[in-house]
C-alpha cells in the first residue's frame, strides 16, 4: 500500500487525469468515436523530441557546454546569471522540464561549494522561472504549446510573433531578479572543477539532424510518421538507452486528457456552461485554471470550449507562473532542492523558505506579465 500511495503522490496529475477519464466513460459510453479523440501527431512529435533530447543528454552535450561556459566565471552572481540565461534559451528547444532536469543538478553541484544556501535557493527559483518563461516562445518549448499549436493550426511565424513581446519582457525580468536577489560577493570561490569529457561528434551531428527533422515536422514540412520512424530507428541503432529516459507518464497523461476532453465535448450541459465563460475571458480563465490543475491540463481542457487558440497560448504560458503546481516543471527543481536541504550550509534555510520565496517571486512576475498583457490588448 505504501508503494501505491508513493506512486500516487509522485504522479498526481497522471492519476487524477486517469481517474477523470474513467469517470467520463460512465457518462459517454465507449464507442468508435473514442479513437478520434487522440491526437496521434502531438504524441508522435512529443515522443520523438523527448527521445532526441534524452540522447543528447546521455552523450553529455549540455554538461560539457555549461562546464566550458563556467570555466571563466568565478562569482556567484555571474554563475547564477549564466545558468538563468541558459535555462531561458535552452527551454525553447529542449522544453522547460528537460532543461531543468539537465541544469538544476549541475547548478547545485557548482554552487554548493560556495556554502551559501540563500544564493543557491534564489538561483534555482529564478532558473525555474526562466525555463517556464523561455519555453513559451516556441511550439516545442513545452507540451501545451505543441498541443495548442497543432490543434489550432497556428503558423510557426505567427506563434513566435505572438509570444515574442512576452519573451522579451520576461528575459529582462529574470535578469533583474538575478541582480536584486543574488548578492555580488567579492573573493567568492568555489571548489567545483568541471570534468573534461570528449563529446562524440558523430552522434552529436546525427542527433542535431534528427532534431532538425522534427522541427520541420512541427513546421509542417515533414509528415509526423516519417520523422517518428526515422528517429526511432536511428536511436534503436545508435542508443537504445534513450528510450528508457522518455517521459512515458506524460504521454499517457495526454491520452487520458484526450479521452476526458473528448467525452466532455459530447456532454452539452458542461460545454454550454463553460463555453460562455472561456469565450468571454479566455486568458484569465487559462491563468486561473493553471494555478489549480497546471497549465498543460488547463490548455487541453479549455481548448474544448473556445476557438481562440492564441488566447489560450498566452494564458497557459503566463499561467505557468504562480503556484508551484502551475507548471509541473517547477516541481522538478523543488524535488532536487529538497534532496539537498539537509546538507550543512552557512545561513541555513529550510525548504519551507523555498516555497514561500518561490510563490512570492512567481506571483509578482505573473502580475507584471498579466499587466503587460492588459496593456498590449487595450483598445486603440
Amino acid at each position: 500500500m505504501s508503494k501505491i500511495f508513493d506512486f500516487i503522490k509522485n504522479n498526481a496529475i497522471l492519476c487524477i487525469s486517469g481517474l477523470l477519464a474513467v469517470i467520463s466513460c460512465f457518462f459517454v459510453a465507449p464507442d468508435k468515436e473514442y479513437v478520434g479523440y487522440i491526437n496521434f501527431k502531438v504524441l508522435a512529435i512529443l515522443f520523438a523530441l523527448m527521445l532526441i533530447v534524452a540522447a543528447l543528454v546521455r552523450i553529455g552535450t549540455f554538461d560539457i557546454l555549461t562546464g566550458k561556459l563556467l570555466k571563466k566565471i568565478k562569482s556567484v552572481r555571474g554563475i547564477a546569471l549564466l545558468l538563468t540565461i541558459l535555462s531561458f534559451f535552452l527551454s525553447m528547444l529542449l522544453t522547460n522540464d528537460v532543461t531543468l532536469v539537465t541544469l538544476v543538478p549541475f547548478a547545485i553541484m557548482v554552487l554548493e561549494p560556495f556554502g551559501r544556501r540563500r544564493d543557491l535557493m534564489y538561483t534555482l527559483i529564478i532558473m525555474t522561472v526562466a525555463a517556464n518563461l523561455g519555453s513559451m516562445l516556441t511550439p516545442i518549448g513545452n507540451p501545451q504549446n505543441l498541443y495548442l499549436y497543432e490543434k489550432y493550426h497556428i503558423a510557426l511565424p505567427d506563434f513566435i510573433l505572438l509570444m515574442l513581446p512576452y519573451s522579451a519582457v520576461s528575459l529582462l525580468l529574470v535578469i533583474v531578479l538575478i541582480f536584486v536577489l543574488i548578492r555580488a560577493r567579492k573573493n567568492a570561490q568555489s571548489s567545483f572543477k568541471s570534468e573534461s569529457k570528449e563529446l562524440n561528434k558523430v552522434k552529436l551531428i546525427i542527433y542535431i539532424a534528427l532534431f532538425i527533422l522534427n522541427v520541420l515536422t512541427v513546421a509542417g514540412f515533414v509528415h509526423f510518421l516519417i520523422s517518428l520512424i526515422v528517429t526511432s530507428v536511428a536511436l534503436l541503432i545508435i542508443d537504445r538507452g534513450s528510450f528508457a529516459k522518455v517521459d512515458y507518464k506524460l504521454l499517457l497523461t495526454f491520452v487520458f486528457f484526450f479521452v476526458l476532453i473528448g467525452n466532455i465535448g459530447r456532454i452539452s450541459a458542461i460545454t454550454d456552461a463553460l463555453a460562455g465563460l472561456v469565450t468571454k475571458y479566455p486568458v484569465p480563465a487559462a491563468v486561473l485554471s493553471s494555478q489549480i490543475i497546471s497549465n498543460v491540463p488547463a490548455a487541453m481542457l479549455l481548448s474544448a470550449f473556445t476557438e481562440n487558440g492564441r488566447a489560450l497560448v498566452i494564458g497557459t504560458n503566463l499561467g505557468g507562473l504562480g503556484t508551484i503546481i502551475a507548471s509541473m516543471a517547477s516541481l522538478i527543481t523543488y524535488r532536487f532542492y529538497g534532496e539537498h536541504k539537509n546538507k550543512p550550509y552557512s545561513g541555513e534555510q529550510k525548504s519551507g523558505s523555498y516555497l514561500l520565496a518561490f510563490s512570492i517571486i512567481n506571483i509578482v512576475i505573473l502580475i507584471l506579465l498579466f499587466g503587460f498583457y492588459s496593456v498590449l490588448t487595450l483598445p486603440s
